[in-house]
């Protein structure tokens, strides 16, 4: 689709949300759950029409306020429906989970984001990935580690081989190349330094810290039956195999309503302990600029108000999968002023996307059980935002 039937598709949904929410107050500070349902029913059943997807879920939450409304099928063989106990793999939004654990550890002082990686691994000692630091590893930054392992890397002691192998193309800090290898050896390295094994950190003290009860590395047993199928180009159902690193780079399967209380400790992380208050500050801190995003531990930042075109560019294909030149942030931006922050997420068979304005009070989070295009994702998202925001458009238009 071209920018021009883009602004075509949005110009007829955002005349369909006026409409509909006319006579919602411009604040927003109390929606209507009636009105807002029938904004995401106009987003959600065409989308989901158009890509096949068996099932889906939105949560939203407004001043503190949270919504969630679910559509489709969970698993099409039983015809489960998709409720708010049902469970979504959320892919690389993982990520930002293992940013904040991370980080967590590093507000504790267990290591410095300086630190090389080598100094928590000594089976790397003369590797390439012995000079490159803990920040490279995170921010993606550590020289050119690609988006997934080479196939035949199937196990631990053949991906420890990998990364003693590995040869940088570039000066570490000086691109950007989106890596599971790469913030998969981060929150890695990060556990060990930590002194404790990665999953039991995050299932144990993390989760539980964050007060999300239905949030899981491994999904257990007496939940299996909430768990959904995600399903394959071809329409068969599948499921995450395991994989080195998955645990970091894509582990996490939650409910919309406990993704969305993730979301709420990111807008207003006040009522958490003041040490995981302050490794949230730390992940929405910039490390690297590159366009009109900025790179920093897990979430992607742009200045708010901003524009559906930019997000559209920083989510998109070329970000993902090509190297892109970086300008280091030196000392780190702080999180200051009104910033947009978003994550998108996918598996085999799952397709997910998070935003947040933190100085709005809004976040918006998509779960699918198809891995369905992310321009489709950043398109809704964008809908849905521009009614909650006052019935503004995000990019500060009245």
């Amino acid at each position: 689709m071209n920018l021009l039937q883009t602004r075509r598709q949005l110009l007829t949904a955002s005349l369909l949300a006026t409409a509909t929410l006319a006579g919602w107050p411009a604040s927003a500070q109390t929606p209507d759950r009636t009105r807002l349902e029938a904004v995401i029913d106009a987003a959600v059943k065409p989308l989901m029409k158009r890509a096949d997807i068996p099932g889906m879920t939105v949560a939203i939450t407004v001043k503190g306020q949270r919504f969630v409304f679910n559509y489709g099928l969970a698993d099409k063989r039983s015809g489960r429906k998709v409720d708010d106990n049902t469970i979504f793999e959320v892919g690389s939004i993982s990520k930002t989970y293992t940013a904040t654990l991370a980080a967590y550890g590093q507000v504790q002082g267990t290591f410095a984001l300086s630190d090389k990686a080598g100094r928590y691994l000594p089976a790397l000692a003369g590797s390439s990935l012995d000079a490159v630091t803990m920040l490279d590893l995170a921010t993606y930054t550590a020289g050119g580690l690609p988006l997934q392992f080479p196939d035949d890397v199937d196990d631990d002691a053949k991906m420890l081989a990998y990364y003693k192998a590995w040869r940088p193309a570039y000066a570490p800090g000086s691109h950007r190349l989106y890596s599971n290898p790469s913030i998969g050896l981060f929150g890695y390295l990060a556990a060990r330094a930590m002194g404790k094994p990665f999953d039991g950190l995050m299932q144990g003290e993390l989760l539980p810290k964050l007060g999300l009860a239905s949030t899981f590395i491994k999904v257990p047993q007496d939940r299996m039956a909430d768990y959904a199928f995600g399903y394959s180009k071809a329409g068969k159902p599948i499921r995450v195999n395991p994989g080195p690193m998955d645990q970091q780079a894509y582990g996490i399967k939650t409910t919309a309503a406990d993704l969305i209380r993730f979301v709420e400790a990111n807008i207003d992380p006040s009522k958490l302990e003041a040490t995981l208050q302050r490794a949230i500050t730390v992940t929405h801190s910039g490390y690297y600029q590159t366009g009109p995003m900025t790179q920093g531990l897990g979430w992607e930042i742009y200045a708010y108000p901003t524009t559906l075109e930019r997000l559209l560019a920083g989510n998109s294909a070329d970000m993902a999968f090509k190297p892109q030149a970086v300008h280091e942030l030196t000392p780190p931006q702080s999180p200051q002023g009104s910033l947009l922050f978003n994550k998108t997420g996918s598996t085999n068979g799952f397709g997910s996307y998070v935003v947040y304005v933190p100085a709005k009070g809004i976040g918006i989070a998509l779960l699918a059980n198809r891995n369905y295009p992310i321009p489709d994702r950043v398109k809704i998202a964008w809908q849905i935002l521009s009614v909650l925001d006052g019935g503004n458009d995000p990019a500060g238009k009245p």
